[in-house]
């Protein structure tokens, strides 16, 4: 999992422009967008992690780190401006630093115990900068210098600040201002010449000197090639030159490149897995001592010697050893010129051994066979002799060593450094042989040390989160400038007067006498609104910069003029509602701000949410409605405002709304109306109140209908009887569709005119209007059993029978809505239901020859 840290410089020289018209700025933004184009076309770039450090001070200089998301850094790098100074060596301290929060708690870099090529977490700085001057609070610096002092744990255990898997790159941009009639030279980029350059190679990076926005892009290509997994090491002959071979290149005496290289050197994920796997530890540059209470601090780059003897690869069956590819270097084109793939080099770290500066080899250097790459083989420490001894218990001994071996091993053992120990058992238990080293051999590490070591690791963590809390976090604003009150009097704002005081002073009104000292104004603070704003700026007119003297001139007649207003203006009214683009339709954030509003006058109203930035905003759960269920359940939410109650709240009664359907009323059948005989005026409001219940009916719309028994005569359940009549005058008093005072109030008004009942015309009419309404509900009710899933048999269908059976109107009405439900049958093709319709309208059609009549089936 690749980091990739860029480094931004957000100095006030990344103000100046090219001549594209853009500033170094905008183009260091946009070269990071295209670095993240072109990075993201590789599939290995799905487990990179972005980070973001500009040049601001140490706690705010960190925009994006370990757990911020991809979408804080592309807002802060957008949000970047260039307004300090170029404080580069600082805030390379802070990005190693940054990048070495989790190394000690993780244990990658396993301090005393050996290098582990393969436990890494490779890291690519891209730092784009202007290349002026060095400036900081302390003047101008000819060379870059790095913080000794850091608060990281564990820093001193490492000479530098970096790490041997960490790289620095350098786009340094110098794009001229004007167009450059000069054609552009073609080839490679060359370094720069800024203080920058010697970090970048130092930790196997490079600098980039860019002089136009081709070749800009040419060196983003490169630094996207150059993202590989892998350790940098310094490669340093030692001993006499190669002997010459016939092939081979000429003997040059004297110091040459190949001598001395500082590259890196590829550790390959395991294609299975996607981690790096290795077995054997490269070893210290010292002997451990058990009775050492500290550990000698270590070198970021091991330094491997090589010695040009030819020797035999020796590689043996069973035992584990590490291939590490060497990157291009002037060491690997002179061994490849060679040509000779069956010889190799040994490498040795010095001082790593008891007794000796050279120490003991630990793996060799090897051209492939193919000649196209150099290899270096990490074996076990001092292989020529261990490994001899390890073929010898496979092939003779079969894993059963005599009293012979087991002596040259344990003097092996002996001049082997103690941190091999863990490596060896596990190649010695993959090898069949787990029981040659006891348990209890040490490892090298004393008492002291190892606590120390604990210790740093705990330490580290709580920096680590103390970091990744502060990350984001928006310095506290500086307090305002505090007014001193002089003397006990009593303030001049607290004065009635005070509006006439201000008048007599601009000379619009009377002079008045001044009982107190008008510059004393007691609990008085200026906010300045400008973070560079100074107290003294606004008591010395000196201390103001020449550029913001009409600013200053502008601010001070504002706030001098506008008497009607409490507060000190120090911006313009348009500098009030000048808002990022991204902040914009932020509302909830505003309203985290604004004072808790009044309740409300009425308690009883409902609430209303804003609908600031979308006019359409609605309920969620009133969009999700069916087109066939439009007419059942979409009235029920499509009037209400989002936040309206469903029910009323308190103690007021209930809404009355239009009944679904007269089928929906439990344990009831529906009755169309008749026209009512002329009666007493008892029985006059019990049929006036059941007309009303039929209108306007309340029922639960969330019950099914109960079935009518079919043998009870259609025209014995369509008439009115006077115990219907009663009870459903019950049941509208009990529901609080119609209370006693409603029908005391309707009394009173109806005791002077005489009761008009509807004339045949205005009967007819409702009856057909309710038989319109009843059959839309009727077919969305058989809509809805239609499309219910799952295969089903004859019988499950007799709802929708008994629904049909419940249709009104006319025979050519009745035939056109059974056509329709058999077309709607024949959408989601049911067979059976389709067959059942057919005879059913068969069976009308017969019917209705034999029966001359309308009213029933």
């Amino acid at each position: 999992m690749p980091v990739l840290l860029f480094l931004i410089d957000t100095s006030s020289s990344m103000n100046q422009r090219s001549h594209l018209g853009t500033s170094y700025l905008d183009i260091a933004k946009g070269a990071v967008e295209t670095f993240l184009k072109l990075r993201s076309r590789d599939p290995a770039s799905r487990g990179d992690r972005y980070m973001l450090v500009s040049f601001d001070e140490t706690a705010a200089g960190i925009k994006a780190g370990w757990k911020d998301s991809h979408a804080t850094f592309m807002t802060e790098l957008r949000n970047l401006q260039a307004v300090g100074l170029t404080t580069i060596g600082q805030s390379l301290r802070t990005a190693f630093d940054l990048l070495n929060l989790n190394r000690l708690v993780s244990g990658i870099d396993n301090y005393g115990q050996g290098r582990n090529p393969f436990f890494l977490e490779p890291a690519i700085i891209v730092a784009i900068t202007d290349g002026s001057k060095l400036t900081s609070s302390s003047g101008v610096q000819d060379e870059l210098h790095l913080p000794l002092t850091t608060p990281l744990p564990g820093s001193e255990l490492t000479k530098e600040p970096f790490r041997w898997d960490q790289r620095l790159f350098s786009l340094v941009l110098r794009i001229p201002g004007h167009a450059s009639t000069d054609p552009e030279p073609m080839g490679g980029v060359p370094p720069d010449t800024s203080p920058i350059t010697p970090m970048c190679e130092v930790t196997g990076g490079r600098s980039y000197s860019v002089f136009s926005q081709r070749m800009l892009n040419q060196c983003l290509e490169s630094i996207v090639q150059k993202i590989q997994s892998g350790v940098v090491i310094n490669f340093e002959k030692t001993g006499p030159d190669p002997s010459p071979t016939e092939d081979g290149p000429e003997i040059k005496y004297g110091p040459q490149p190949w001598h001395s290289c500082h590259k890196l050197i590829y550790v390959r994920p395991n294609p299975k897995t996607g981690v790096p796997v290795g077995h054997w530890p490269l070893p210290e540059s010292f002997w451990p001592d058990q009775n050492s209470p500290t550990l000698p601090p270590r070198a970021a780059h091991p330094q491997v010697k090589f010695t040009c003897v030819d020797s035999e690869p020796m590689v043996v069956d069973k035992v584990p050893f590490d291939k590490y590819e060497l990157e291009p270097s002037p060491l690997t084109q002179y061994i490849l010129e060679r040509k000779s793939p069956h010889s190799c080099w040994q490498v040795f770290m010095c001082n790593s051994a008891k007794y000796g500066e050279l120490g003991q080899p630990f793996g060799y250097l090897k051209a492939s066979t193919a000649l196209t790459c150099v290899n270096l083989f990490v074996m076990p420490y001092n292989y020529p002799v261990v490994l001899p001894l390890l073929d010898d218990l496979i092939t003779v001994h079969k894993f059963k060593p005599p009293a012979k071996w087991r002596q040259s091993f344990e003097n092996y053992l002996k001049t082997m450094p103690p941190y091999y120990i863990t490596a060896l058992r596990k190649a010695l238990r993959m090898m069949g042989a787990p029981n040659l080293l006891a348990d209890n051999m040490e490892y090298g590490l004393s008492y002291s040390v190892v606590s120390y070591l604990k210790k740093l690791s705990q330490q580290a963590k709580v920096e680590a989160d103390r970091v990744c809390a502060s990350v984001g976090k928006k310095l506290p604003l500086e307090g305002g400038i505090k007014l001193r009150c002089r003397s006990a009097a009593l303030s001049l704002a607290h004065r009635k007067d005070f509006t006439q005081l201000l008048h007599s002073i601009m000379g619009d009104g009377p002079a008045l006498p001044l009982e107190a000292n008008t510059k004393e104004f007691a609990g008085f603070q200026l906010a300045p609104l400008n973070r560079a704003l100074k107290p003294q700026g606004l008591r010395n007119p000196y201390d103001i910069p020449r550029a913001h003297l009409l600013d200053q001139l502008s601010r001070m007649r504002r706030n001098l003029l506008h008497t009607s207003v409490c507060i000190l203006k120090g911006q313009d009214q348009d500098q009030l509602h000048s808002v990022p683009i991204a902040q914009m339709g932020n509302y909830q954030d505003y309203l985290k701000h604004c004072p808790s509003p009044l309740r409300e006058a009425d308690p009883d109203q409902p609430k209303r949410l804003h609908t600031f930035g979308n006019p359409f905003k609605l309920d969620k759960k009133a969009m999700m409605v069916d087109e066939a269920d439009e007419f059942v359940t979409g009235t029920q939410g499509k009037g209400k405002r989002p936040g309206e109650p469903s029910s009323p709240v308190g103690g007021g009664a209930p809404k009355r709304r239009r009944c679904m359907s007269p089928l929906l009323r439990p344990g009831r059948a529906y009755t169309p109306p008749k026209t009512p005989p002329r009666a007493p005026d008892n029985d006059q409001t019990a049929v006036g109140n059941h007309v009303t219940n039929d209108v306007e009916p309340n029922c639960n719309s969330g019950q099914e209908p109960s079935p009518v028994p079919e043998s009870e005569p259609l025209e014995q359940r369509n008439h009115f009887q006077p115990d219907d009549v009663e009870s459903q005058q019950e049941d509208v008093q009990e529901n609080g569709q119609t209370s006693e005072g409603e029908m005391s109030l309707g009394s009173e008004g109806e005791e002077d005119t005489p009761r008009r009942y509807p004339s045949p015309c205005q009967l007819k009419k409702i009856r057909s209007q309710e038989s319109q309404e009843l059959n839309s509900e009727l077919r969305v009710l058989i809509t809805k059993e239609i499309r219910k899933p799952g295969r089903r048999t004859s019988r499950s269908y007799e709802k929708i029978f008994y629904l049909l059976k419940q249709i009104q109107g006319s025979l050519e009405t009745r035939l056109i809505f059974l056509q329709n439900i058999i077309k709607e049958a024949a959408r989601f093709k049911k067979r059976v239901l389709i067959e059942q319709l057919e005879n059913f309208l068969e069976e009308i059609h017969l019917r209705a020859n034999s029966i001359n009549h309308l009213d029933g089936f």
